[in-house]
């Protein structure tokens, strides 16, 4: 038996508000995103870490 590969850790800041493009404001992950964390290979976790720190650099309320 293979052993699983580890995730990431979850993004979760524990503030859970999604705003009206369906994107939390505290992980900035969006409601599917975070939903399917759990089950999502690592490959997969990179890719929306990737898109986190897209949409939190755009993000007005984080400094450039």
């Amino acid at each position: 038996m293979t052993k699983p590969k580890p995730q990431l850790k979850s993004p979760c800041v524990n503030i859970c508000l999604l705003n009206d493009e369906d994107v939390c404001v505290g992980c900035y992950r969006t409601g599917k995103e975070i939903s399917q964390w759990g089950s999502m290979n690592k490959a997969s976790q990179q890719a929306v870490m990737k898109k986190v720190r897209e949409r939190e650099a755009k993000s007005r309320f984080v400094s450039a």
